[in-house]
């Protein structure tokens, strides 16, 4: 049986991918790998070689776990079959005024989440993740449930990885390996444009629009984002 490695993004754990465990797990292996408190994107491709079988692995990464597929499969091409990103990116951080703007924002939620606590600070945060019909919602408390199961220390980490994130465009250019590019027709965090955009980099990707969601695809449309991955791995290398 095949393996198919589910990354998932900032302060989200398995929770994130459990439809598509659910819905896939009987025709590959799912794996959705623990980056503990690594501080780098590098580190965190590591840990989730470290907890691959051996073989090809078809590795999809969610938001900052897209980011850390490219990272897997800098350090191991030979191993990887194929690679989905879902509501991700591939730049670096923003020089001057945007670059600073976005670290002064991450560092004041996390001092939110060391004054008031995780759900606290997911409070305020998720709101802009998911579709504005599902705030206040099940599937929301089900986001805050997530982010309040981690820790200061572990957002600190994952966001000093964040920030220091490579420029992946050349890298995600050169894949040698099946693609797929998934977003939230709604995502106001990693929008549909910017998929685009990836995807004028690799015009051979397929990009699939989800749509009536946000930055949370595999929470939000389970089923659609199922079905666009049951694709994907049934695309020809």
């Amino acid at each position: 049986m095949s393996t198919l490695i589910l990354l998932p993004g900032l302060l989200c754990d398995n929770a994130v991918w459990s439809a598509q465990c659910a819905a896939l797990g009987t025709a590959v292996h799912c794996i959705v790998p623990a980056y503990g408190d690594c501080e780098s994107l590098a580190g965190m491709a590591r840990a989730v070689l470290a907890q691959a079988p051996d073989g090809p692995l078809a590795l999809a990464g969610h938001s900052m776990g897209g980011r850390a597929a490219l990272e897997v499969a800098r350090q191991a091409p030979q191993r990887i079959a194929r690679i989905a990103l879902l509501d991700s990116g591939l730049e670096a951080l923003a020089a001057g005024e945007p670059g600073a703007h976005e670290r002064s924002q991450r560092l004041r939620l996390l001092q939110l989440a060391r004054d008031a606590g995780m759900r606290a600070m997911g409070q305020e945060w998720a709101r802009a993740m998911v579709h504005p019909a599902r705030l206040d919602t099940p599937l929301f408390e089900a986001i805050l449930d997530m982010i309040a199961r981690s820790t200061p220390e572990r957002f600190r980490a994952q966001i000093t990885a964040l920030l220091g994130r490579p420029d992946a465009r050349p890298l995600f250019a050169s894949l040698a390996c099946p693609v797929m590019l998934i977003c939230g027709r709604q995502d106001a965090w990693s929008p549909l444009a910017r998929h685009a955009a990836m995807q004028a980099l690799r015009p051979q990707a397929r990009l699939v629009p989800i749509e009536d969601s946000g930055h949370m695809a595999p929470m939000e449309q389970p089923a659609a984002v199922t079905a666009a991955l049951h694709a994907w791995l049934r695309q020809a290398d």
